[in-house]
């Protein structure tokens, strides 16, 4: 399995100047269209497979990534969460209310200040979200056994590498944020 070799089904995309690539780099833009072309591949299998497998579990991918980012930082205020989940805050709402109904999670009052609440996982909740997750890593586990271990690593390194770098580049500051 050659894994750095773009997919040969895949359509081509335009290659477009960009002020970002330098003739010190002239691969740049074709590394870029290529990568863009293989996450959104990528992106688009997960995410049916997360709704597959994740709704089998009597609740919703976006609640799962609420409960699992809950478990991951603690308790969180609803603008947290729904800025972690990239919602807004009436969509973050609905869906901690739907978790909250399920006995997944709880809203307490935030010690600090008495206007907000903390939202956080119940016991239950993360027995569900371990449940989960394991099933999800055991099938990661079937997708990788025939891969070398030192690629699996480097694969695992990299879109951790590649996450932090999107999630810095999409997060708003104090003086907001444009994506277009």
């Amino acid at each position: 399995m050659n894994a750095s070799a773009p997919p040969e089904t895949a359509s081509p995309l335009p290659i477009v100047d960009s002020p970002v690539a330098s003739p010190a780099d002239p691969t740049l833009a074709r590394d870029a269209a290529d990568l863009q072309r293989s996450l959104s591949d990528l992106v688009r299998v997960v995410q049916f497979r997360d709704r597959d497998r994740i709704c089998c579990h009597d609740i919703s991918v976006t609640q799962c990534y609420a409960l699992e980012e809950l478990i991951r930082r603690g308790p969180l205020t609803l603008n947290e969460l729904a800025q972690v989940l990239y919602l807004d805050k009436s969509t973050a709402s609905r869906v901690v209310d739907s978790l909250e109904r399920k006995a997944y999670a709880t809203r307490s009052p935030h010690p600090a200040d008495g206007r907000a609440l903390l939202l956080a996982a119940t016991p239950i909740g993360r027995a569900l979200c371990e449940r989960i997750e394991g099933d999800l890593v055991l099938e990661a586990q079937r997708l990788l056994v025939d891969i070398e271990p030192e690629a699996r690593r480097a694969m695992a390194l990299l879109l951790g590498r590649l996450a932090r770098a999107v999630e810095s580049r999409t997060s708003c500051g104090v003086d907001g944020c444009s994506t277009c």
